[in-house]
């Protein structure tokens, strides 16, 4: 389970001001901005950052939404549904693709994806595994129809599933963790067999974007000094974010294999245009056009704005010169 925040944020309409707002909420390839307020690198790179812990992912969502906060971690096809819905955002940096931690984890008696027809299946509805969950139905010729969907915030959707409520669930790492829990469960199929399908990123909204640019890229930068932190400090590194994900150091490189942080090369590659899932663009558009599909969205969203690859490519130039 996760532990309570002890990360506080500034609540105040004077945010920006005060502090950028970032969010994040319980994925690995975000617990390195704790790392980063920890470790003092945020102050190093001269942003004042106050980091909001959030106990519910769709929530972090719904407040960049409602800018409530400046920045957030959050999936491409979750920033593509809020576009979709009205709001403002620009994706400037990728964190990870999910190799793995994005699991759909089955009670005793299920063996195939066929079997999920008719069975009860809880998710948070909307969110990265919802989308995961609909990508596995699609490949085996299902449609979200032919399974009873049980919408529940992920922390509940996983202790529905151990306590016996449904049959199976569609969750993200740490919570694979206490759903494995339920006895004779196991993993059915996960986000390894869909590459590109779940890019993480740090976005932010237009308007802070616009306003504060110097911000978005010491943000970008300190993301980046905190990688080679970790890099140089990894026992220390995995012990704060094993502590913030509320399971043990063990437990926490377990889902090393699952989480593909993603290098600065691997950042400006994925922002160029392409016809592979490893294209941004690429990916965002296959994403509308699903999310539409299976009734996630009522219409395509406008994609043209929703990359700004130059923070990346500024980090990238000082880090050559250095």
């Amino acid at each position: 389970m996760i532990k309570t925040s002890n990360d506080t944020a500034s609540t105040g309409t004077g945010g920006a001001a005060a502090g950028t707002r970032l969010g994040y909420s319980a994925w690995p390839g975000w617990f390195p901005w704790k790392v980063a307020e920890e470790q003092n690198i945020f102050s190093a790179n001269n942003v004042p950052v106050d980091l909001k812990w959030f106990d519910g992912y769709l929530e972090s969502i719904n407040t960049l939404t409602a800018q409530q906060i400046e920045a957030n971690s959050q999936t491409l096809n979750d920033t593509v549904s809020a576009i979709a819905g009205g709001a403002d955002q620009v994706v400037v940096l990728v964190n990870d693709n999910s190799t793995g931690n994005d699991q759909v984890i089955v009670r005793e008696g299920i063996n195939t994806i066929a079997d999920l027809k008719g069975k009860k299946i809880a998710a948070e509805e909307g969110a990265v595994d919802h989308f995961m969950l609909l990508l596995g139905l699609e490949r085996e010729g299902l449609s979200p129809s032919d399974i009873q969907f049980v919408p529940l915030e992920t922390g509940k959707a996983a202790a529905a599933f151990v306590g016996g409520q449904v049959d199976a669930v569609a969750v993200f790492a740490p919570f694979t963790t206490q759903a494995l829990k339920r006895p004779g469960s196991k993993e059915l199929f996960s986000s390894k067999e869909f590459p590109g399908a779940i890019p993480d990123h740090l976005v932010v909204s237009r308007k802070f974007l616009n306003e504060h640019p110097d911000r978005v890229q010491a943000m970008v930068d300190s993301w980046f000094a905190t990688l080679d932190y970790i890099q140089k400090n990894a026992e220390q590194a995995s012990e704060i974010m094993a502590k913030r994900a509320g399971v043990s150091v063990e437990e926490y490189k377990g889902y090393a294999q699952g989480t593909k942080i993603f290098t600065l090369e691997e950042n400006l590659q994925a922002f160029q245009p392409g016809n592979t899932m490893s294209s941004l663009s690429y990916a965002a558009t296959e994403m509308a056009n699903f999310l539409q599909e299976v009734g996630l969205v009522k219409q395509k969203p406008d994609l043209t704005k929703l990359f700004d690859d130059r923070f990346v490519k500024a980090y990238a130039a000082k880090a050559k010169k250095a």
